[in-house]
């Protein structure tokens, strides 16, 4: 492996685990375990724990920190409560993604940032910029992501499990994309838990120090196994999230891809009263209607679809996959791809060119899969 790729406070626990480990955003992860079809039904049937201690937090306090996530950011902070959550985007001038990212509001003038690992430091930079160029001198901006460590607990069990090493609090009234502070589980101090999910499932995010990760990395797999709880890798990960159409930069969204056609304008805010990076080029995108969209794929030939294959109509190259796989829950070889509007409607025959062949798929609703299961 890499000597160069960094290492999460949890990489001597995954190798006496026998993780696979593999390179993914600068990072040496562990992308499975017992396997990726074993860990995807642990989290869809009752829980799966992941190490995603290499995301990137950026605290911004003070009492300019809001004017500067409304500047880089597409949705509209301005309406988060203390212990809220929201899914928002940075955009380039020219509409396309810079990164996808949550906001915390942790207190009156205090938020954080949590961005894709690979894209932490071209994140940092680009906030630093827009900061300097809008002269927002009025706040601090911190990057932490070296001192934070962050489990993702997710699954239907993942509050029963939770709950009996968090005393001090009550998680049935967390609801989804709120978060709490100085909440102890398992006797180790955490910074935030907050309530999100990037698999489709119910689950816990538990920022602490990283100092603290491993102590609450066996606890918790102590507290779940009897329940099934199982250590889950990026493999796992990449196709819970993909059966609910949740997107990951470099396959979905990306500097080629803006938000509106990957389906994400429910996180653009163009009349939030502010302008932000982004919002003139989107905002004519909008006008001028969308030529292509993010569909939903399901191979009626043999055949999975892998990011980058073809799609094509009458035999001409239309599209591209972004994401593709065996579907764990589903049983079925689907996939997500960028095609034209034309094209993009439920029940459209289209080809998938897999190794020279082109191979029948249909257009199909997505999500894929919609959990059952309350959260």
């Amino acid at each position: 492996m890499n000597e160069s790729l960094k290492r999460t406070p949890l990489y001597e626990l995954h190798q006496k685990l026998g993780a696979r480990m593999v390179p993914f955003g600068g990072w040496e992860m562990p992308v499975q375990y017992a396997g990726v079809i074993e860990e995807h039904r642990a989290v869809r049937q009752a829980a799966g724990l992941f190490d995603v201690s290499h995301m990137g937090e950026f605290e911004i306090s003070g009492p300019q920190a809001l004017d500067l996530i409304q500047l880089v950011s597409t949705n509209n902070a301005a309406k988060l409560a203390v212990g809220e959550v929201q899914y928002s985007l940075m955009c380039y001038e020219n509409g396309t993604v810079v990164d996808d990212i949550l906001v915390y509001r942790l207190g009156e003038h205090r938020y954080w940032l949590v961005v894709n690992a690979g894209n932490t430091q071209k994140d940092w930079e680009w906030i630093n910029v827009a900061r300097e160029r809008a002269g927002l001198r009025n706040l601090e901006l911190v990057n932490r992501s070296d001192e934070i460590a962050l489990l993702a607990l997710q699954g239907p069990k993942a509050e029963e499990i939770l709950q009996p090493l968090a005393p001090g609090a009550v998680l049935s009234e967390m609801a989804p994309f709120t978060h709490k502070m100085g909440v102890t589980v398992a006797g180790v101090p955490t910074l935030v838990l907050s309530r999100t999910g990037y698999t489709g499932e119910d689950g816990f995010e538990i920022y602490v120090k990283a100092g603290d990760a491993a102590a609450l990395w066996e606890a918790l797999l102590e507290a779940g196994e009897d329940e099934g709880l199982l250590p889950c890798g990026l493999g796992a990960r990449d196709t819970l999230r993909f059966e609910a159409k949740l997107p990951l930069y470099g396959h979905e969204i990306s500097d080629q891809h803006n938000p509106l056609e990957a389906g994400l304008g429910f996180a653009v805010k163009l009349k939030k009263g502010v302008d932000f990076i982004g919002r003139e080029a989107l905002a004519q995108i909008k006008e001028r209607g969308l030529t292509r969209k993010l569909v939903g794929i399901e191979m009626i030939d043999r055949g999975i679809p892998r990011q980058g294959y073809p799609v094509a109509v009458g035999g001409q190259t239309v599209g591209e996959v972004t994401t593709g796989s065996f579907s764990p829950t589903l049983e079925k070889n689907i996939g997500l791809a960028y095609v034209p509007v034309e094209h993009s409607e439920v029940g459209t025959e289209v080809e998938v060119i897999i190794r020279g062949r082109a191979l029948k798929a249909r257009v199909v609703e997505t999500p894929f899969y919609r959990s059952p299961h309350k959260r």
